[in-house]
């Protein structure tokens, strides 16, 4: 394969100054134009999302309800806003590395391919469990705490759960990222994983901050992000000294 036999070759010639102009111009008129089109998307589609969104509430769904005027608009762009923008995400990962692979080796275009899909992949992981487990369990939670305390909730405000599903969902994607950033690290040699084996437990305590920071506050919530967390950080361990001996 040209990859392995010259990794460090570059298939471009060198451009003068006004082409790199135009085409960070044709960069952001297409990224620009992708996102609005996503958003759009997302908008028309906003029922249905919406539909996904209130699955994890399950016995307590019919409990959500707009209680403002203003209450589907608002619904309506959150999920236009949030699902567009991710939506465009492959999109303007295509206009920037269009902008950018000239400038790069073979080498260099593998290690960020292989960088986004990793990315891509753990982000996914992360979203999958924030919906299938921890969601389900959010709302379980907060509803035997209402009935304990003796204040049973009959409707529950949907700007308020949409809000909830939206930072747990996120958060928990951005979280599972610490895997590849690490290993990221450990290829420019910034971390070492002697280092990261040191630092094991002040590791474990920082992932619990974090979940108990990130996750709505209920125990259940936090152990299913702190738990993931803590063996990313052994997979990182791994993933680093594999580099370190090849």
């Amino acid at each position: 394969m040209p990859l392995v036999r010259n990794p460090d070759e570059r298939n471009d010639p060198q451009r003068p100054l006004l082409e790199h102009l135009l085409a960070l111009r044709d960069m952001l008129v297409f990224g620009a134009v992708a996102w609005a089109i996503c958003v759009i998307a997302a908008c028309v589609f906003s029922p249905q999302v919406l539909a996904w969104l209130k699955s994890p509430a399950a016995a307590s769904e019919e409990m959500l309800q707009g209680l403002d005027l203003t209450s589907g608009f608002s619904t309506m762009m959150s999920i236009a806003l949030w699902g567009g923008t991710a939506l465009s995400f492959p999109f303007l990962a295509y206009a920037v590395l269009r902008f950018v692979f000239p400038a790069l080796t073979r080498r260099e275009k593998f290690s960020i391919l292989t960088i986004l899909v990793s990315g891509s992949a753990l982000f996914m992981v992360g979203v999958g469990l924030a919906y299938g487990k921890t969601l389900p369990l959010v709302v379980s939670a907060f509803q035997s705490i209402n009935e304990w305390v003796g204040l049973p909730v009959t409707t529950i405000r949907i700007e308020g759960y949409i809000a909830i599903v939206l930072k747990t969902v996120i958060a928990f994607g951005l979280v599972f990222q610490m895997p590849l950033v690490l290993f990221v690290l450990g290829w420019f040699g910034l971390v070492t994983s002697a280092a990261l084996r040191a630092k094991r437990r002040v590791a474990i305590v920082l992932a619990f901050v974090v979940a108990m920071f990130l996750t709505p506050p209920d125990p259940m919530s936090q152990l299913i992000m702190a738990i993931p967390l803590c063996l990313l950080y052994e997979l990182s361990i791994w993933a680093v000294w594999l580099r370190e001996r090849a």
